[in-house]
């Protein structure tokens, strides 16, 4: 069965794209979720147009997305938490801390597009990767500081481990 795809679809192909697919994937999935159409004369025609019309979005996007790039090369984010022995951090910073952050700063970002491995946990600078496009990707800086100052963990500890005089 050949479809023409209206969406991009992981691992399939783009938008505007004819894909030759099992008819059972393009009946039970493709064509009910409005992903594809039937790959019909008429049809690619109708797809010609639609693909002129997503270069020019897709143009636009992009330039918007560069815009939004330049802009985050030159944010800088920090993060206080708390910290045990040998700077391990109770918790860690995800992709939503960071994009909370970013929002509370006037950037409006989806955290998925926030490119993290796994959670930050350790104290440090970071160069966190940002998609914001299919060709488009940015990177922030993020750094993750201790909420006590220095020293005062040991003050504490000084303090809890005196007798009291009787």
């Amino acid at each position: 069965m050949e479809v023409i795809l209206k969406e991009d679809v992981i691992k399939l192909g783009h938008r505007g794209d004819v894909v030759k697919i099992a008819n059972g994937y393009g009946r039970n999935y493709l064509l009910p979720g409005k992903l594809a159409i039937e790959a019909t004369s008429a049809n690619k025609a109708v797809i010609e147009q639609m693909k002129g019309s997503a270069i020019r979005k897709l143009a636009k996007e992009k330039i918007v997305a560069d815009e939004l790039a330049q802009k985050l090369e030159a944010v800088e984010l920090t993060f206080e938490r708390k910290v045990g022995e040998n700077d391990h951090l109770f918790g860690s910073v995800t992709s939503g801390d960071i994009a909370q952050q970013l929002e509370a700063k006037g950037f409006i970002v989806d955290r998925r597009k926030i490119s993290l491995e796994e959670p930050l946990k350790t104290l440090g600078e970071f160069h966190v990767p940002i998609k914001l496009h299919r060709e488009v990707t940015s990177h922030l800086k993020v750094t993750i500081t201790s909420d006590q100052p220095e020293g005062s963990t040991e003050v504490v500890a000084a303090e809890t481990t005196a007798e009291p005089a009787a």
